[in-house]
């Protein structure tokens, strides 16, 4: 690994236990084990580091996905992935918080827009085979929405003071956004 791929993982490691909050470029430094010159080397600034370890984040993310096998039907292909999304911000939940507050502050990252793609093609797939109630950009903001709400569940388990949510709770949350957006034969046809 060379200095910078360094420091990126370490920010990661950051990230992952203190949060975006409590992030600072003197953990980052101490576990890398390197100066500060270095570190505005790399990066310019602690904010570029910062925006560098969440491009990675993204990626690992993005990487994840498009090498997970997927069921060759695509309704299950979609919960799968769906499936995966929260399980990543539930393993991650610090990460996964910051990952969404640089997209909230309007970072344009290349890795989230090409996941978001890779549901928008799941959901083609569906389309295609007449199995989606709706077009497939309305379907793609529902899926995208439920996922994101199942994973601030996680999040927020400690300011909720509540345990992370129940198997119960995230699959009504899936299912609920599957029945509005598949065709009425497919509501029920599910195993």
């Amino acid at each position: 690994m060379d200095t910078r791929e360094i420091l990126i993982a370490a920010a990661l490691k950051v990230l992952e236990e203190e949060g975006e909050a409590r992030f600072s470029t003197r953990a980052v430094l101490a576990i890398a084990d390197v100066s500060a010159p270095t570190l505005y080397h790399h990066f310019g600034n602690a904010d570029g580091m910062l925006s560098a370890a969440l491009e990675e984040a993204f990626s690992q993310f993005l990487k994840a996905k498009q090498s997970a096998e997927r069921a060759a039907d695509p309704i299950l292909a979609l919960i799968e992935g769906w499936n995966d999304y929260v399980r990543f911000a539930a393993a991650r939940p610090r990460l996964y918080a910051a990952m969404l507050s640089r997209v909230l502050q309007g970072g344009r990252i290349p890795a989230a827009e090409q996941a978001f793609d890779l549901l928008r093609e799941q959901l083609r797939a569906i389309d295609r085979q007449g199995r989606l109630a709706m077009d497939v950009e309305t379907a793609a903001d529902r899926m995208w929405a439920s996922a994101n709400a199942a994973s601030l569940l996680h999040v927020t388990a400690r300011l909720r003071k509540a345990p992370a949510p129940g198997e119960a709770v995230l699959t009504d949350l899936r299912e609920s956004a599957l029945k509005t957006i598949l065709s009425p034969t497919e509501k029920g046809a599910r195993p």
